[in-house]
């Protein structure tokens, strides 16, 4: 950012607004904002950094370039977590005519935020996308086979469910009119790391969709965020919109790691009696603890990702954990036995009781353990 002259900014309040989810990127800050400023010459625009409070230094970098240019702003999030959150947080706060949405990993072709930006403005579209998969677009920056694998996955998975057809639905960099972002806001998710999929699903009617061709770099630094356990919330959020927002995406997850938990259980169950040779009382017992603790580290893990507990506080959430399942066991188990009594059918009875024990740990877990701060 040394080399941009503050007194080149084009005056006048900023017609497009470049919004930038970002953690751990202070090494990206000055390279980006350096590319957009040379993007986007003659055009009126801001740039809102949203970064989920990264102990790199990224917000501290983004404050020393907005005290030498008011084209850049800050959004510094504490005790929050996760690219879609942010997107939507960062485009409110905005006042331009139109927000775009680019990573902040230099990964985006920025050069391609012009041609975006005419498109909006010729009219015949609500949104524009970036698309890696056609031609003259590039996904070279997906680094390795299964990072590619991956991707793959997702687009196949979103677009199954897309009332439109995109070729990069799984793309996070796209342009659209801030009002019409205003009004699919409440309808937002804003789960996960594809804001893009949210933002189309949340619309009551089919948007108009325009893709162009973007290149999608090799990382310069940092480390990419992309994983299986995003594939997994990506999936989570296509769950929730398949049910309408009924059944949230957190008690989607907690109840699928239950499933992975009864698993657990029932291994250590067969190993403690056959190869340890314990009693069935206390074979039970060991299954418990371990699929407790099993269940509370994948909780941890992607139940409450962008929440997760470290250091004492996980080891303190773990008893609490284990503390509140067993409560939500005693109801389980006394529900389905009273159900019984009453001349319910045996299963019937043991589902409902176990449905009242998983309700009661999904309360009770996010409002003690995975309580915010």
């Amino acid at each position: 950012m040394d080399q941009i002259n503050p007194a080149s900014t084009v005056a006048g309040a900023p017609e497009l607004t470049v919004v930038v989810p970002c953690y751990q990127e202070r090494p990206n800050v000055v390279p980006l904002a350096e590319r957009l400023d040379a993007a986007l010459a003659g055009i009126r625009w801001e740039a809102v950094f949203v970064d989920d409070d990264s102990p790199d230094g990224t917000a501290d970098e983004v404050h020393r370039l907005a005290a030498r240019d008011a084209r850049i702003r800050c959004l510094r999030r504490i005790g929050r977590r996760g690219l879609a959150s942010a997107v939507i947080e960062g485009a409110l706060a905005s006042s331009a005519a139109y927000v775009a949405v680019i990573d902040g990993d230099l990964q985006h072709d920025e050069t391609r935020l012009p041609a975006m930006l005419r498109t909006l403005r010729e009219g015949g579209c609500d949104i524009v996308v970036g698309s890696r998969h056609l031609a003259d677009g590039d996904a070279a920056g997906l680094s390795g086979a299964w990072r590619h694998r991956l991707s793959g996955a997702g687009i196949r998975l979103a677009q199954a469910m897309l009332p439109v057809r995109l070729t990069d639905p799984m793309s996070g960099f796209f342009m659209l009119e801030r009002r019409l972002f205003e009004r699919l806001a409440p309808r937002l998710t804003g789960r996960g790391f594809k804001i893009l999929l949210d933002v189309l699903l949340a619309a009551p009617a089919p948007l108009r969709v325009r893709e162009i061709p973007a290149q999608f770099r090799a990382r310069e630094a940092g480390v990419s965020k992309l994983d299986a356990l995003v594939l997994a919330q990506f999936a989570g959020v296509l769950a929730e919109k398949m049910l309408h927002g009924l059944v949230p995406l957190r008690f989607i997850a907690f109840a699928a790691v239950g499933a992975v938990g009864l698993v657990v259980h029932l291994a250590v169950l067969t190993a403690m009696r056959r190869l340890a040779g314990l009693s069935f009382a206390d074979a039970q017992t060991a299954a418990t603890l371990v699929a407790m603790a099993a269940n509370f580290q994948l909780n941890n893990q992607i139940t409450y990702r962008d929440q997760r507990l470290r250091g004492g506080r996980l080891w303190r959430g773990m008893l609490l954990f284990m503390l509140v399942c067993g409560l939500g066991a005693v109801a389980n188990v006394g529900i389905a036995n009273v159900l019984y009594q009453g001349h319910t059918i045996w299963p019937a009875a043991g589902a409902a009781g176990a449905m009242i024990g998983l309700v009661w740990n999904y309360a009770v877990s996010a409002t003690l353990v995975w309580r915010r701060s």
